[in-house]
């Protein structure tokens, strides 16, 4: 059997789990049914924003959208809520802080 390659962050789920602090949620139905309405509000798109951008951005925009299979709006909205939820990164501030 081959060795399988995690990443840092699935080792660091696996030690975490070989260290026996993950538990058993108690009523898993429940948990379950909570954290998918979460996910429906998060996924939900119920208001509609129109914003002028460059040429040159909506062009970059869209070639990345179409290199990820995915609509540009919906790489916009995936931008936009990574960004206000703090998991967006600014590569130049980060290498600052390196």
């Amino acid at each position: 059997m081959g060795e399988i390659n995690l990443d840092k962050e699935e080792k660091e789920i696996l030690d975490s789990f070989e260290r026996g602090e993950w538990k058993r949620v108690q009523n898993h139905k429940t948990e379950i049914k909570k954290h998918q309405e979460y996910a429906r509000k998060t996924l939900k798109k119920d208001k509609r924003v129109n914003i002028r951008i460059s040429a040159k951005d909506l062009d970059e925009i869209q070639t990345l959208a179409i290199e990820n299979g995915i609509p540009y709006q919906t790489l916009m909205a995936s931008i936009l809520h990574r960004y206000v939820h703090g998991s967006l990164i600014d590569k130049k501030r980060a290498n600052e802080q390196i």
